[in-house]
Parts: structure tokens; C-alpha cells; sequence
């Protein structure tokens, strides 16, 4: 018995020993493997508070400069040029009065009245029948929600892709919020919903592409712009249409504190025109879950002249699919079952 008892007392010793060295390693490498995130994400909290301090700064010397030199807008507004980009404490721009009259001969300004500027952001819930209903008396939205002023010429044809999979509460959110504004930007546009289906990860990119072939039936669209479907934005002058270089309407965000992650960032919201996208060959289609697709576009434009790289290979030009479609008055869904068979690449 006093033997036994020894053994149990030992026993427990080293079981306790073995729980305490457990514990403390298992704590040691969860340290040292979430402590560069931590470390990351408080530099980056300090760095932005400092361009924050920065950019107030500057904001309140633009205002005491307006105020002193007494040089406001003529629709009453003294918010800059809202194109999203990093310099948006710019002059003043001028926009057109209220009471400008429009010609259904001539190209629609790009500075209209109705863009005041900063807009409300209404991310309560609301269902798609609501939104359907919201929509049903503007008799001017055709089916895929398709519209066209009809008071001056589009200086734009805009086909917005939206890449999908499960977002459902998000979609209703997105027209209610964009629809307006791209009307009172005076542009011609319609939204193309592209969905995966299928166990393969999330292809943003395929799905863009794939988007963006179907599109290309329908119109002749001259902008395409790819659109997360929880990105939306602030402020109306975020014009909408392309450029001679590509455009990324989406480099404040929220949750980067409104300063650019890092310089190559071309994420959420961007836009070329169908000439740009044509000659980069679309996306990559290799981009198998989040991430790395937009900068890898943007890469693509900048090498365009001088890269004989994979682009020209894997894009546009092999990918194969057979979508289903189907039309409603907001939107046209483009469903597709993505898999890796669908865009073979030869050797480079």
C-alpha cells in the first residue's frame, strides 16, 4: 500500500508537470506566431493616426484658404473633387450650377449639380422584394438594370460586374445605395451579378472574366468597372466613368482608416476601359481564393509593353464555360460552376 501510494504521488507530480510544460509551450508558440500580426496591426494603427493628423492638417489650411480667398463652389459645396484618391483635400472643382440646362444631343458633364459630394451610408438590412418595389415606378430601368439619361448623351457605357457567392443580404443593400447615384452621375449602366456555385474556393478573378464576356453580348459597353458587393461609396463625385489609365475608385476604405494599405493596392472597386482590359488579356485566372487578383491586374497594365509572361496565356483568351443566365429587373445573374479544368494554360 505505502508503495503504491508513492507511485500515485509521482504519477501526479509528473502529470502536473506535463499539463504546466504543455501549457507553457503551447503559449510560447501561439506568441510567437499571432505576435508579428499583433505587432503589424498597431504599426499600422499608429502610422494612420499619423497621416490622419496629417491630412487634418492640411484640411484645415485648405479651409482657412477657401474662407480668406472667399472661392466656393457655385452649387453651394465646399468638398473637393471626390474621385477617392490620396490628395482629396485638392482645389475646390468647379460643378455646374442648378439651373444648367442639358442637351439630349450633347455628351453629359462630369460635373453635374446634384453631386454635392459626401452622401449617407444606409447599411440597414433590407429585403429584395423591398428593393423591387423601391425600383418598380422608375419605368426607365430596363430589365438587367439597364438606364440611360435621357436629357444629354452618356459620356460613359458602364457594365458593372459584381463577383458572388452567398452574399444574399448584401446584393439589396448595394442597388439601393448605387442605383441613385450612377443616375445622378448621368451614365449609362447596368449591373451583371456573377455568381459561383460548386465546392471549388472563390475564383474573383474567373469570375470577372467570365462576367465580362457575357457582358460584352448584351452592349457596347466602353467601362467596365468590378464591384465588391460590400463596397460602397461616400461620396457622389466618385465618378463613375474610366480614364486613358485605369481608375481605382475604392482607395479609402473604412477599414484601412481611409489611407492606401501599400502603394500597389487595386482592391474593391476599380475600372478600366474595354480597350485596357482587352489588351491585359482580362484577369488571371489562377487566383484560387481572396486576394492578389486586382494587384496582379494592375501589374499586368504596368508591364504591358515590355512582360511576355503568363498574361498573354491565362486571361481571357482560354477560358472556357457554359454559364446559366438569368434576367431581372435589377440585375443579370450569370451563374457559373468554376473549376481549374476550365481555364487549361500551356507551358511559358
Amino acid at each position: 500500500m505505502p508503495l503504491f501510494r508513492k507511485v500515485l504521488r509521482v504519477s501526479n507530480r509528473s502529470m502536473l508537470a506535463f499539463i504546466f510544460f504543455f501549457s507553457f509551450s503551447s503559449s510560447c508558440l501561439y506568441f510567437i506566431y499571432v505576435a508579428p500580426g499583433i505587432a503589424n496591426t498597431y504599426l499600422f494603427m499608429v502610422q494612420a493616426r499619423g497621416i490622419m493628423l496629417r491630412e487634418n492638417v492640411k484640411t484645415i489650411g485648405h479651409m482657412i484658404r477657401l474662407y480668406t480667398n472667399k472661392n466656393t463652389t457655385l452649387n453651394g459645396t465646399d468638398y473637393p473633387e471626390g474621385n477617392n484618391s490620396s490628395d482629396c483635400v485638392a482645389q475646390t472643382t468647379m460643378y455646374l450650377p442648378e439651373n444648367f440646362t442639358y442637351s439630349p444631343y450633347q455628351a453629359c458633364p462630369e460635373k453635374l449639380p446634384y453631386m454635392r459630394g459626401l452622401i449617407d451610408v444606409n447599411m440597414s438590412e433590407i429585403s429584395f422584394d423591398e428593393i423591387q418595389e423601391l425600383f418598380s415606378k422608375d419605368l426607365d430601368i430596363k430589365p438587367g438594370g439597364h438606364w440611360k439619361p435621357k436629357d444629354c448623351k452618356p459620356r460613359w457605357k458602364v457594365a458593372i460586374l459584381i463577383p458572388f457567392r452567398n452574399r444574399h443580404e448584401h446584393l439589396p443593400i448595394f442597388f439601393r445605395h448605387l442605383i441613385p447615384m450612377l443616375q445622378k452621375q448621368r451614365l449609362e449602366f447596368a449591373f451583371y451579378v456573377v455568381e459561383q456555385t460548386g465546392t471549388q474556393p472563390f475564383n474573383r478573378a474567373m469570375l470577372f472574366n467570365v462576367g465580362f464576356k457575357e457582358a460584352m453580348k448584351d452592349a457596347v459597353w466602353d467601362c467596365i468597372i468590378f464591384h465588391d458587393v460590400d463596397h460602397l461609396p461616400e461620396n457622389d463625385r466618385n465618378y463613375y466613368g474610366c480614364g486613358e489609365m485605369p481608375r481605382h475608385f475604392a482607395a479609402k476604405l473604412d477599414k484601412y482608416m481611409y489611407i492606401l494599405p501599400y502603394n500597389e493596392f487595386f482592391g474593391g472597386v476599380s475600372g478600366l476601359t474595354v480597350e485596357q482590359f482587352r489588351k491585359i488579356n482580362g484577369f488571371p485566372n489562377a487566383f484560387w481564393g481572396w486576394g492578389g487578383e486586382d494587384d496582379d491586374l494592375w501589374n499586368r497594365y504596368k508591364l504591358l509593353r515590355y512582360s511576355r509572361e503568363r498574361q498573354y496565356i491565362d486571361g481571357l483568351n482560354n477560358l472556357i464555360y457554359t454559364p446559366k443566365i438569368l434576367v431581372s429587373r435589377l440585375y443579370k445573374n450569370i451563374t457559373v460552376n468554376l473549376m481549374p479544368e476550365l481555364a487549361p494554360v500551356r507551358d511559358y
